[in-house]
């Protein structure tokens, strides 16, 4: 989500509609996923990719 955000997509989508309940979303996941904080995060999130990936 984070990065979606940061990203130029702002220029093309440029609705504030459509951003707020973005934000608002990413909000309350920063909010409920406290191991996004983590230290070991990274090695998490890319073993959850590898998983997630076909084989």
């Amino acid at each position: 989500m984070e990065r979606l955000q940061m990203t130029d997509l702002g220029r093309v989508v440029d609705d504030s509609a459509v951003w707020a309940p973005l934000h608002r979303i990413a909000g309350t996941l920063d909010k409920a996923l406290p191991d996004i904080f983590a230290a070991d995060y990274a090695e998490r999130l890319d073993a959850a990719r590898r998983r997630l990936r076909p084989e």
